[in-house]
């Protein structure tokens, strides 16, 4: 069969490096892709922000399954095209994208269904909103509705803060139309999780658990990222708050929105507070997440192919899906600046060091092919250096190893990625769920 993928960071690296695997793959497309995936599948220059372009290709291809990566595309109706072409695409359709797509239809989408989540209050003029902070009690979080790359949500612990967010957002218009309307909600206390489940539209996979790192610097000091590493299993999600979050949470989600007419084909992530009352909702994520499908995929075990074809057709009761044992932690090389401005075009040397290893995986986000053939660094994240362990320890001392053999200008990264975890370990503090 033929595959495409659409992206061309470290996600789209981890699906490609997976899907090449299956025996039923026999052509692989990824657009625009990077230096890395292009050395495993064929980059055709299509222009992801034009659904009719990229769904015209995928018939003129004779493409049998879509994957689709970030969200933009999906919130532009890129799986509604191809699905209007009888073609199968993994990703859900607008108006089921909505999801993450706006924070304001998510929010009210949880209370029509009950789904635990923080209270919450909806604005469209800066004016009330700032009467709503002065008079309500901090701190409270402020979410711009639309999509801002991640950094449309800020948490205000004075009143200067929420001030100065509101009027960022309403009135200086930095997210654009983002930033229309805003979410002002409670701060929900507790720790943060990562869920994540394959969905036909009614029947649920759960994936193994992990946990990512959104700050640029060490123990969580600096401006949020993308994501700085990742973790897999995570230590934080016990039996009773999983089964909690599927029942109570992703379960409602899915027959949600399918009631609403919009059945979800996909990969759904979830944010999860988890509070002194439960599992709550944080937001919903309409893909996988990055640099979390660094470790997800590396540890599952079955052929990927089969899981998301079935998903896309909408009929997930045969299949199977098996999981490795061993940890996996992904360490991310960022540029000198990074999620500021940075510098692109550094040369990349000591990949040469893991070409074919498969115990340590080096997957490309922001990078080029130079004109000598060289690598280059051309994002704000370049590299996931991801590592196997019989432990999280042993997974965490392989990764850092790895990245200290790869090297570029400027390059940063957090030097703490599972340290928390594997002391809750030690201490054995919590317990984990599954393989």
């Amino acid at each position: 069969m033929k595959v495409l993928v659409i992206g061309g960071g470290g996600r789209e690296h981890a699906l490609c490096w997976k899907i090449r695997q299956s025996r039923i793959v026999e052509e692989l497309f990824c657009s625009p892709g990077n230096a890395g995936i292009s050395e495993i599948a064929d980059c055709p220059p299509l222009a992801s922000s034009d659904p009719q372009a990229v769904a015209e290709f995928v018939a003129r291809q004779g493409i049998d399954l879509t994957v689709v990566g970030p969200e933009l595309p999906l919130s532009q109706g890129l799986a509604d095209r191809i699905v209007e072409r009888g073609k199968s695409v993994f990703g859900p359709t607008s108006g089921a994208a909505r999801l993450e797509t706006s924070k304001v239809f998510a929010k009210e989408f949880m209370t029509r269904h009950n789904i635990p989540s923080a209270t919450y209050e909806v604005f469209d003029s800066p004016d009330p909103a700032l009467s709503y902070v002065e008079r309500k009690g901090l701190p409270l979080v402020i979410k711009a509705d639309g999509l801002a790359a991640g950094k449309g949500v800020m948490i205000a612990q004075t009143i200067d803060e929420a001030r100065d967010a509101i009027q960022r957002t309403m009135v200086h218009r930095v997210f654009g139309a983002a930033g229309r309307r805003i979410v002002i909600e409670e701060c929900l206390r507790g720790r943060e999780a990562s869920f994540f489940a394959i969905t036909d539209g009614q029947r649920v996979i759960p994936l193994v658990t992990c946990q990512d790192y959104k700050r640029v610097d060490d123990a969580d000091q600096g401006p949020n990222t993308g994501g700085m590493g990742s973790f897999s299993p995570a230590m934080h999600l016990d039996r009773e708050a999983t089964a909690f979050a599927l029942e109570r949470i992703v379960g409602p989600t899915i027959k949600g929105i399918a009631k609403e007419g919009h059945p979800y084909r996909g990969v759904l992530y979830v944010g999860l507070m988890l509070t002194d009352d439960g599992p709550k909702v944080l937001e919903y994520n309409c893909r996988f997440g990055d640099p979390e499908t660094q470790v997800i995929l590396p540890r599952l075990a079955s052929d990927l192919v089969p899981l998301l074809g079935a998903a896309a057709r909408g009929d997930l009761s045969s299949v199977r899906v098996e999981w490795r044992r061993e940890a996996a932690v992904c360490v991310v090389m960022a540029s000198q600046g990074y999620p500021g401005s940075y510098q692109k075009g550094k040369k990349i040397t000591g990949l040469e060091n893991f070409a074919g290893r498969s115990d340590i995986l080096v997957f490309h986000a922001g990078t080029r092919t130079g004109p000598g053939g060289e690598i280059r660094t051309a994002g704000g994240r370049v590299l996931g250096v991801t590592a196997f362990g019989m432990n999280l320890a042993e997974a965490r001392q392989a990764a850092y190893e790895a990245a200290k053999q790869i090297g570029f200008a400027g390059v940063h990264y957090r030097n703490d990625i599972a340290a928390d975890a594997i002391e809750c370990q030690r201490t054995k503090k919590t317990e984990h769920v599954g393989p």
